[in-house]
């Protein structure tokens, strides 16, 4: 009886979609906007004299986490420049089976030569070809864009933005705790004295162990501790003997 239900609320979750608006795209007559944070294929873009950005610094091919990216640097000629810095890309290749397109390299960018566009139309049959070679990604000449890149300056999306964990309250004082919750600049919560400690079995544990911590204190000093049970007691003496 119980497989039957379950198959009844199934069949009806079903039925429900059947009555909804579709969405299907029928690409690729029609394709849809992709939104403009949208980290498709690379770009290498040129500034409006028509220099390369890429000053060959690898700084992306070290951000890349799938290792990627391979540059090939080679010094400027100053009587006819590649890029306004000292070096240029003279070999730059993005392995497409490779990259994640996590956005690393177009944040690591100090001059922001390469950023990810809206183009997902990259498969393939040929590994070869999805080898992006620079003049697979290299801007046309005449051409000066900044890509996406100015997408990711204002605020995230109201739907993507994070909650956060309510602010109120002081900190225990745990670095492990600071580093889950944030918490690490709120005021620490003041430490319970041993006469102020909870009289429940946490509080108990905890005086129990400053009671044997300072006992063994006691001991490795050689200093006079009494210990009493009963009617029965003992003393250390300054020679460290136990005297009952």
């Amino acid at each position: 009886m119980a497989a039957l239900v379950d198959l009844v609320k199934g069949l009806g979750t079903t039925f429900s979609y059947m009555l909804r608006k579709t969405y299907t795209v029928p690409y690729p007559e029609r394709k849809r906007v992709q939104p403009p944070r949208t980290r498709g294929r690379h770009v290498l873009h040129r500034y409006e004299n028509g220099l390369e950005r890429c000053i060959g610094c690898l700084l992306c091919s070290a951000a890349c986490p799938a290792n990627a990216i391979f540059i090939e640097a080679a010094e400027n000629d100053p009587a006819n420049p590649t890029s306004p810095g000292e070096r240029y890309a003279k070999t730059y290749e993005i392995d497409l089976l490779r990259c994640i397109f996590c956005g690393l390299c177009e944040q690591a960018c100090p001059t922001g030569a390469v950023t990810l566009e809206s183009d997902t139309e990259i498969a393939s049959f040929s590994r070869l070809e999805l080898v992006a070679s620079k003049d697979k990604l290299l801007e046309a000449r005449g051409l000066s864009t900044r890509g996406s890149l100015f997408a990711w300056d204002g605020a995230p999306p109201a739907q993507t933005a994070l909650p956060l964990p309510e602010r109120t309250g002081g900190f225990d004082g745990a670095v492990n705790t600071a580093a889950a919750v944030g918490r690490a600049d709120l005021p620490v919560k003041p430490r319970l004295a041993p006469q102020d400690a909870p009289s429940n079995l946490h509080g108990e544990m905890i005086a129990g162990q400053a009671s044997v911590g300072a006992d063994r204190t006691a001991e490795a000093g050689r200093l006079p501790a009494v210990v009493g049970s009963g009617a029965q007691s003992s003393k250390a003496s300054p020679t460290g003997e136990v005297r009952r």
